[in-house]
């Protein structure tokens, strides 16, 4: 049911079929699709985000590094024909480079019409992504704004972005 609403979900400890190769992996979160060339459009520009991606193509996912795995769980999102994404952590083992890769993807995501939640411990990338920013504190949300207000907002850049 979520597949077919196009909710995709990235959760927090990726929960890959790890008995499955990488595009195995891909191919299963397109089953509730049925437009097979923005599937194949969809696989070309997950491998152009994660080219690591595509030279393990045929490799278990269980085999893979965790920030491969990561990479696997995010590019899994991008391949369920997405209307609203759901993030959990999805900076969590990536490099910064192929951090700023994927919050970049996501951002041209958004701007092609997706719906984005991401909850992320790395504020500062995820507040300059994102055009709303709601801070949590022990389960509730203490502070709430433009993503712009809040990374100009002492309190916010003393307690979360380190300044």
């Amino acid at each position: 049911m979520v597949s077919e609403l196009g909710i995709s979900h990235v959760p927090e400890g990726r929960r890959l079929f790890d008995n499955l190769t990488i595009l195995e992996n891909l191919r299963l979160a397109t089953f509730a699709r049925r437009d097979g060339r923005a599937v194949g459009e969809d696989l070309d520009r997950v491998f152009s985000i994660f080219p690591r991606l595509f030279e393990r193509q045929h490799q278990k996912a269980g085999t893979l590094s965790g920030g491969e795995q990561q990479m696997l769980a995010v590019g899994r999102a991008f391949m369920s024909g997405r209307r609203i994404m759901l993030l959990d952590e999805p900076s969590m083992g990536l490099a910064p480079l192929l951090m700023k890769s994927v919050f970049d993807s996501l951002k041209e995501n958004n701007q092609e019409g997706t719906a984005i939640l991401i909850v992320e411990q790395n504020a500062r990338m995820a507040l300059k992504f994102a055009s709303r920013g709601y801070l949590l504190e022990n389960g509730r949300v203490v502070l709430e704004g433009w993503s712009e207000e809040l990374l100009a907002t002492p309190r916010v850049n003393k307690a979360y972005l380190g300044g």
